[in-house]
């Protein structure tokens, strides 16, 4: 009996994109953080609680790199009338950055075989010193851009204007995954090439699409 070979990668369409650049939380890492924005605070919606957090004063200060933990708790706490002390609500935060998705870091290796890849994220010391810079998957990056960082935090177009002269390379040969629309629409005004994305094999899909990866033939 014949055994037919598994299909054959096909080759994906002439790309002109330089770098890929991965949003990290929602994209490439859990994070339940929203959820539990949601139980503390009885907003309804997701969507209402990054609108809030994205603008939110003190979060700015803090994932730029300009306040201390215990400001940020106590100003976050103040601003949202939270119902949580100030140390019980840092306990949680710490914990907001669980884990790679399942089948992230084989995603950015395949990536960073056929283009370089990088890593834009509004982050903050905390979950940066106690996980992520621990994980396996961040040395693949060959560009890192975090906001406590780099001091831009995105949806500001400095942010996304800081990423294209670093990395010298012109805006729309740079794709950008992020799971968060104000952030798409923002690095698009920026000239960058943005997708919503939520998951890695959403993300794996646009990659696909956009001739960065190779598709499977499907089976017949």
């Amino acid at each position: 009996m014949t055994v037919d070979p598994p299909p054959a990668p096909v080759e994906p369409p002439p790309s002109d994109i330089e770098l890929v650049l991965f949003d990290l939380g929602g994209v490439l890492i859990e994070v339940p953080g929203v959820e539990a924005m949601i139980e503390l605070t009885g907003i309804e919606t997701a969507e209402e609680v990054w609108r809030r957090w994205l603008s939110c004063r003190w979060v700015r200060l803090f994932e730029s790199g300009r306040c201390s933990e215990a400001d940020f708790a106590a100003g976050l706490i103040e601003d949202w009338k939270l119902p949580i002390s100030e140390d019980d609500f840092l306990d949680s935060f710490g914990s907001w950055a669980t884990k790679p998705i399942a089948g992230a870091e084989d995603l950015v290796s395949e990536t960073a075989d056929a283009v370089a890849v990088g890593c834009l994220s509004n982050t903050n010391a905390l979950h940066w010193e106690q996980q992520l810079s621990r994980w396996p998957m961040m040395k693949l990056f060959g560009h890192i851009f975090l906001s406590f960082q780099t001091g831009f935090v995105k949806p500001d177009r400095r942010a996304f204007d800081h990423v294209v002269s670093a990395a010298c390379i012109e805006a729309d040969r740079i794709l950008f995954l992020d799971d968060n629309l104000i952030n798409v629409e923002a690095a698009r005004q920026a000239g960058i090439r943005a997708v919503h994305t939520a998951g890695v094999e959403h993300a794996r899909k646009h990659l696909h699409e956009a001739g960065v990866l190779p598709t499977r033939c499907p089976d017949v």
